[in-house]
């Protein structure tokens, strides 16, 4: 018998569900499978949450997923050239190094996408063994 955890996923809540998921999508993710009510997303092997076609303002304008990466920089000019902030109405922060040893930058959505919540995208400076750099994006 094993207690060991194999993953804890998210709900995303997305104001406009398509929308939403078209954004994921031209950001990188891949959609497996979805429904009327759910898409799970996922990027990489250890990277996935669940969009849901659900929708509380307090709950969405608070949410924030943070997407560690190899490469802060790299996904900044990624997301930067790809003409999202301007299809999306995303608000680009640009990357910095912050205090705890990170590097990392911000991605703000509209409203209209998924509610105004946010990713941010990090790339650890103490660099252990492996894939240690961040983004966060807010939704």
């Amino acid at each position: 018998m094993s207690t060991a955890s194999v993953e804890l996923k998210v709900f995303v809540p997305a104001r406009d569900f398509a929308l939403s998921q078209q954004f994921y999508k031209d950001l990188g993710f891949l959609s497996p499978w979805n429904s009327e009510e759910l898409a799970y997303f996922h990027h990489g092997d250890h990277c996935a949450f669940l969009l849901q076609n659900y929708y509380v303002r307090e709950f969405a304008e608070n949410l924030m997923l943070h997407l560690l990466v190899e490469d802060a920089d790299a996904w900044y000019a990624k997301v930067r050239d790809s003409g999202l902030a301007e299809r999306y109405g995303v608000r680009l922060g640009s990357p910095e190094d912050q205090p705890w040893k990170m590097r990392d930058f911000t991605c703000t959505t509209r409203a209209a996408c998924s509610g105004g919540s946010g990713i941010t995208s990090t790339e650890p400076r103490r660099r252990p063994a492996g894939p240690n750099h961040g983004a966060c994006f807010s939704t």
